[in-house]
């Protein structure tokens, strides 16, 4: 199997149109989080703050397989008394793994991805998906969605991070865009900037030859944030500001820098 990865311009100009078609809409969403057999996995009760959730595990190799089988794992998080950001989180989960060339477009649920994995995987290859709440701040629940594959004759595992901000009385996803004053984009992405070149100042390979890692790998905007207790804290896929090594960098901005930037309402009472 050979899946092409969701490109960052999809995830980040695409996924933000589908997180916001299928927040807002008003048509009931697909079941909570679950495979064909949800007996299969455990849910787990957990509570954050004043928010319930339910920590949902689920790991499988291949029916039937022996030997070296496909595998997918799954430890995600639903909110039984929000299924419409539970159904969310599913969908975005399945949605971050690509499209497989031979399909007309992404997988709509964890559980239409697994039923396609079983059945063109090669032995060895793998999927692992994570969901969690990141913070919660006032209205705003930040989720955190991760997922890893591993492809046969791939040389290492390709990621994806995802960060969802949830307005609970809206009930819906808050684009980048909404939390910023309008018209302030510009000094959004200064702030952005400013919080690369301090990640550049502990980054040993930028040091080494600033010229040469700035033409490899130039700053870039990303609206892949989360509200968090501190401040926002922007996500990078692999290979785009920093060679694989470093992972998925992650930038963060202060509040104390937003002022003026980030409406005032989301920004912590002083």
């Amino acid at each position: 199997m050979r899946r092409s990865r969701a490109p960052r311009g999809l995830c980040a100009v695409g996924l933000a149109a589908v997180l916001l078609a299928l927040a807002g809409c008003g048509s009931s969403p697909p079941a909570n989080i679950t495979l064909d057999t949800p007996a299969a996995g455990t849910a787990t009760p957990e509570k954050i703050g004043d928010l319930a959730t339910e920590r949902i595990k689920w790991a499988s190799s291949k029916p039937g397989c022996k030997g070296d089988c496909p595998r997918i794992e799954i430890d995600s998080v639903a909110f039984p008394g929000i299924p419409k950001l539970s159904a969310l989180v599913d969908h975005v989960l399945a949605y971050m793994t690509g499209t497989d060339a031979n399909r007309r477009g992404p997988y709509e649920t964890l559980s239409e991805y697994t039923q396609y994995f079983w059945s063109t995987a090669r032995p060895r290859d793998a999927t692992y998906f994570k969901a969690s709440v990141k913070d919660t701040v006032g209205d705003i629940v930040s989720i955190e969605l991760h997922t890893e594959q591993f492809l046969t004759g791939a040389a290492h595992g390709i990621p994806a991070t995802q960060y969802l901000n949830w307005e609970r009385s809206r009930g819906r996803v808050m684009a980048l865009d909404e939390a910023l004053i309008p018209g302030r984009r510009a000094e959004y992405v200064a702030a952005l900037r400013q919080a690369h070149a301090k990640w550049l100042a502990g980054n040993a390979d930028a040091r080494r030859d600033p010229a040469a890692y700035n033409k490899m790998w130039p700053f870039q905007e990303s609206d892949n944030f989360a509200l968090t207790r501190d401040g926002i804290v922007v996500k990078y896929d692999a290979y785009s500001i920093a060679p694989y090594s470093h992972g998925e960098p992650e930038l963060s901005i202060p509040y104390a820098e937003l002022r003026g930037i980030l409406k005032p309402e989301l920004l912590p009472k002083s």
